[in-house]
């Protein structure tokens, strides 16, 4: 799962120990070697959606990591890319590795965003909603569309959950055991969950905030025996 420019196991060990934001300072320096960076055929195949429902001006990536995202952006907006993470140590290592791009890089906390009122055409997220607890979703949904401008889209793209008896469907459940039981024993939780995002629930907390919501299948995926996709590009729309 790791190269050997990436974390060793104490280290993650140590990551794992302490808060959210304070892992992911630790883990910056390696985190493009960890397979927790989004993979390069989901950010295409995003680009690819989002350019054929362009074109866009200015575009928030939300909880960006290392900026991976932000090239998503850069490609599909017009004017201006921002990066937002709440993370110093993340945030410094996208400045690093894009030094020169034209990309806005702030720190803030997702929920309570540092931004005016229709600041922006497009919001995308990658891989950070297991960091954000059911209870959170309503309140984060309506920072996002309060950032956007009428007619401004959210987007992010949602995996099939594996099937129940499968080898990923273990995994996951006992990744989510395992931190749950962590964050029972010490002070400082850690919130990464794999499986507290429901499509049906997501549609639903979207609508309630406000939103259209539309499926894309991303085809580069593929579909499962039958038929359903495997992934799908969720466009959620701030109404006109």
């Amino acid at each position: 799962m790791f190269t050997s420019q990436g974390p060793t196991l104490r280290e993650l060990a140590e990551q794992a120990l302490t808060s959210v934001e304070r892992g992911y300072d630790l883990l910056a320096p390696k985190f493009d070697h960890t397979p927790f960076r989004t993979p390069d055929r989901i950010l295409e195949a995003t680009e690819a959606a989002l350019t054929r429902l362009g074109p866009f001006d200015t575009g928030l990536d939300l909880c960006c990591g290392t900026g991976a995202g932000l090239d998503v952006l850069r490609a599909v907006c017009r004017r201006r890319a921002t990066g937002l993470d709440f993370s110093a140590g993340m945030l410094a290592r996208a400045a690093a590795d894009r030094a020169g791009e034209p990309a806005q890089l702030v720190r803030g906390d997702a929920r309570a965003l540092p931004f005016a009122a229709g600041a922006f055409d497009l919001a995308v997220s990658f891989g950070a909603f297991g960091h954000f607890l059911p209870a959170e979703r309503p309140g984060l949904f309506a920072e996002v569309h309060r950032v956007l401008r009428p007619g401004g889209a959210f987007a992010f793209p949602v995996a099939a959950p594996p099937r129940f008896g499968t080898p990923a469907y273990w995994a996951l459940l006992g990744f989510d055991a395992a931190m749950r039981v962590r964050n029972r024993v010490r002070r400082l939780p850690f919130v990464m969950y794999y499986r507290t995002w429901p499509l049906g629930a997501v549609r639903a907390d979207l609508e309630r905030a406000g939103f259209g919501v539309e499926l894309r299948v991303l085809e580069e995926f593929g579909r499962r025996r039958d038929g359903s996709p495997r992934c799908r590009l969720i466009v959620a729309r701030r109404a006109a």
